[in-house]
């Protein structure tokens, strides 16, 4: 019994000794109750829509208040014309547009029966469907009001047409893998990287590269260069696997693809390298690297729920997770036939340089210290 004790009390003392670990011991399952409790909300909400009204009636007006009285749709503004809404779709200013034709209150006064078309950007599946289902209940509760007004006598005056852009047939591996290639490539990416420079501290290399002539710099270049081939692989072959087995179209070109993918990669190994900079052994860099990757990337970046129906705390946060810009940027180019990011690409670089920058200098504090 002594001896168990003893054992057991000097393990407690190894525990209380690794503060980091126990930190990430503490924090993880935290991590875990906030993310899933406030993200994973199957419940959508504000959801963006437009509006192109072109009879500009109290009928038509009438329309978009019921469509908006809810929690679930926000008035995301009006368009002029239906060139806008591409821009918007690209933008994501909006997930749908309301289409109310000219001549609507004309037709539900004389008892006609009155067109509204709904464009839903199928980028998107879930949230397109769901939008989709919400507008029919919508008009289905409005035929019924309008009916029940005429005492029976007339029939449902009101048909909504839905038309999906950029994914038809609002087949889900069109904007699942995609996201699945942002969690997979930023969780091998940082993986990778974590254990570079603690396991050159836990096999004692790292005293054997001090006595080198090396900047702290050259290190964290050197370290990175062959992950980014191992990195810009994963990318190709996820992405190609995406397009040959399940069919993902690439409306837009693979070269600007391969471009802004080798961009999030460096940002992946830059985190990477900085979370092995901080941390003393390497299976304290690898929890790290999972609680910082997997979790948020999955939660927070718009891959599975929409970020509008967070919290503003985490959708505040969902603004740190390089997946968010990198999903945006996959499902634009393949999807949309986009070419040009501009606000994502910068932000991303601005990630890149940060991240690194910061990796450098971590790294050449703990050189001073040895």
């Amino acid at each position: 019994m002594r001896r168990m004790l003893a054992i057991a009390t000097k393990e407690f003392y190894h525990i209380i000794r690794d503060v980091r670990s126990l930190a990430l011991a503490v924090a993880m399952p935290l991590m875990m109750v906030f993310l899933y409790g406030y993200a994973l909300d199957m419940e959508m909400k504000n959801l963006p829509v437009g509006v192109l009204d072109d009879d500009h009636s109290p009928a038509s007006r009438d329309l978009v208040r019921r469509m908006t009285a809810g929690h679930f749709i926000v008035d995301a503004g009006r368009l002029e014309s239906r060139a806008e809404v591409d821009r918007g779709f690209r933008r994501d200013k909006f997930r749908a547009v309301l289409v109310i034709p000219q001549g609507y209150q004309r037709a539900l006064s004389s008892n006609d029966l009155a067109f509204v078309q709904i464009l839903v950007d199928g980028a998107d599946g879930t949230t397109a469907a769901a939008v989709n289902n919400y507008l029919n209940a919508v008009i289905a509760m409005m035929n019924r009001d309008l009916v029940r007004a005429s005492g029976g006598r007339m029939t449902p005056p009101l048909e909504l047409r839905a038309r999906t852009w950029y994914n038809p047939e609002l087949a889900s591996a069109h904007f699942i893998v995609p996201g699945l290639a942002a969690v997979i490539l930023i969780m091998i990416c940082v993986l990778l990287t974590s254990i570079a420079i603690t396991r050159e501290k836990e096999t004692g290399t790292m005293e054997q590269m001090l006595t080198t002539p090396v900047h702290a710099w050259e290190v964290i270049i050197g370290k990175v260069v062959p992950y980014m081939g191992v990195g810009a692989l994963d990318a190709a072959l996820v992405l190609l696997a995406g397009r040959v087995v399940f069919g993902v179209p690439m409306a837009g070109s693979w070269w600007v693809l391969a471009a802004y993918s080798l961009l999030y990669v460096a940002i992946a190994l830059a985190l990477g390298l900085l979370i092995s900079a901080v941390t003393r052994t390497q299976r304290t860099a690898m929890t790290a690297a999972l609680m910082g990757t997997v979790m948020p990337t999955i939660m927070l970046s718009g891959f599975i729920f929409p970020i509008s129906s967070m919290p503003w705390p985490l959708q505040a946060l969902s603004h740190l997770i390089p997946a968010r810009y990198y999903i945006e940027i996959l499902r634009g180019i393949m999807l949309r036939g986009e070419l040009w990011f501009p606000k994502q690409l910068a932000i991303m670089c601005v990630m890149a340089f940060g991240l690194l920058t910061l990796a450098v200098r971590r790294f050449q504090s703990r050189l001073d210290l040895l």
